[in-house]
C-alpha cells in the first residue's frame, strides 16, 4: 500500500473540535513510513489526542493495514516519540459524588440504568452528570437524542478542557460523540485506558452534586486502571436475576474490594427483575429467576437498592433517546426510587 493509499485511508479521520475537518488536511499527519504512522501534535496537548490516535489506527485497520503504528510527535521535536498525559483531579474539585455504575458482565443493562439513574436524579432536583467510560460500546448519544453532536473545546488557565452536552438536566459525555454510528474503536489496553481518563478529567463539569461513570462491562486492567486515577468515592453493581450474571456480580465486587482498589459497593440493582406486561401491569413474571439479585446482595452484604422490571417502554425510550426515567409509569418509578436511595445513602 503505498503513502498516497494510507492518506486517502487517513481523510476518513475528522477532528471534532476543528470544525469537523480531517487530519490530512488539518496538517496533522507528521509522516507515514509503512505502516507506521505519525501524528503531529501543538505544544499545548490536545484533548482529543487519544481519540484521533484510536481513530486513526481505526482506520488503518478497516482499510487492510497489517498490524499499524501510530506515533505521536510534538511539532518542536525534530524526531517522533511517544508522549504521554498528565492526567489532574482538578476539573473534580466541585463534584460532590463520583460514583461507578459497573456490571460483571455485559447485557445485563448497566448503561440503561446508569442513563435512567442520572435522569431519576436530575428529577429529584440534583445536579447530575454523566461519563459513558464504555469505550468499545458506547451507547450514551444513542440512549439520550444526542448522536451526531460534538462537544465542544474551551480554553481555561492554559488547558483545552472538553465541554459536556446537557440535554434532560444532565451532562453528558461520552466517547460515542467522536466517533461515527456504527463505527468499531479498536484500541490497545493503555489507549482505551487514557481515552477514558480523559473523558472523566478533561472535562468542564463544573459542581456537580452526582458524577456517574458508566464503566465498561467486567473486570480487568482497563478497570484498575481507572479506579487508580479517578478519585470513585465507589460503586454500584448492576444485574440480572439468572444465576450466570449473578456469578459475575460477584467477581465484580472482589475487583472493589480488592486492597488495591478499596471502594465501597453502594448496593446491587436488579435490572429485569420481573416481566409485567403493558396491558397488565399489576402482573409480575419472573422470566429470568426471582429474586437472585436481593441472595445476591444479602451474600454480599451489600443492600439492594432497586428492582427495575422489564418492560417493553424502556427499551423504546432508550432506543428513541428518552429516557424512562422521565415518564410517569412503574417503570419511571422505579428508577426515582432508585435514585433516591443512593442520594439518601450518600447524603
Amino acid at each position: 500500500m503505498t503513502r498516497d493509499d494510507i492518506l486517502e485511508l487517513l481523510r476518513s479521520v475528522r477532528h471534532p473540535g476543528q470544525g469537523d475537518r480531517d487530519i490530512v488536511e488539518l496538517g496533522m499527519v507528521h509522516s507515514v513510513e509503512g505502516s507506521t504512522v505519525t501524528l503531529a501534535f501543538p505544544k499545548r496537548r490536545d484533548p482529543l489526542a487519544e481519540y484521533l490516535i484510536g481513530a486513526t489506527r481505526a482506520a488503518l485497520i478497516r482499510g487492510g493495514v497489517a498490524d499499524p503504528e501510530v506515533r505521536t510527535v510534538v511539532l518542536e521535536d525534530a524526531a517522533p516519540k511517544k508522549k504521554g498525559i498528565e492526567f489532574t483531579t482538578e476539573n473534580l474539585a466541585f463534584v460532590r459524588h463520583i460514583v461507578g455504575v459497573a456490571s460483571g458482565k455485559g447485557g445485563v443493562g448497566k448503561s440503561t440504568v446508569a442513563v435512567n439513574l442520572a435522569c431519576a436524579l436530575a428529577r429529584l432536583g440534583y445536579k447530575v452528570g454523566l461519563a459513558d467510560a464504555d469505550v468499545y460500546g458506547p451507547s450514551v448519544p444513542l440512549m439520550t437524542g444526542t448522536e451526531g453532536q460534538a462537544p465542544m473545546a474551551e480554553e481555561i488557565d492554559g488547558r483545552e478542557l472538553m465541554i459536556p452536552l446537557e440535554k434532560y438536566g444532565v451532562k453528558w459525555m461520552s466517547i460515542g460523540y467522536f466517533a461515527d454510528r456504527g463505527q468499531a474503536l479498536i484500541w490497545r489496553g493503555p489507549m482505551a485506558s487514557n481515552a477514558l481518563k480523559q473523558m472523566i478529567l478533561q472535562v468542564k463539569w463544573d459542581a456537580l452534586d452526582f458524577l456517574l461513570v458508566d464503566m465498561p462491562p467486567g473486570t480487568g486492567d482497563i478497570h484498575i486502571s481507572l479506579l487508580q486515577e479517578v478519585p470513585m468515592e465507589g460503586a454500584v453493581l448492576v444485574t440480572t436475576p439468572q444465576e450466570v450474571a449473578l456469578a459475575d456480580v460477584e467477581k465484580g465486587a472482589s475487583m472493589f474490594r480488592n486492597k488495591q482498589i478499596n471502594r465501597p459497593i453502594f448496593g446491587l440493582v436488579e435490572n429485569m427483575a420481573w416481566f409485567t406486561p403493558a396491558e397488565h401491569p399489576d402482573e409480575k413474571y419472573y422470566i429470568f429467576g426471582r429474586d437472585g439479585g436481593a441472595r445476591m446482595a444479602a451474600d454480599l452484604g451489600i443492600d439492594l437498592l432497586g428492582r427495575i422490571p422489564l418492560v417493553q417502554s424502556i427499551r423504546e425510550s432508550g432506543d428513541f433517546g428518552e429516557p424512562a426515567a422521565l415518564g410517569t409509569g412503574p417503570d419511571a418509578q422505579a428508577f426515582l426510587e432508585l435514585a433516591g436511595k443512593l442520594a439518601e445513602k450518600l447524603g
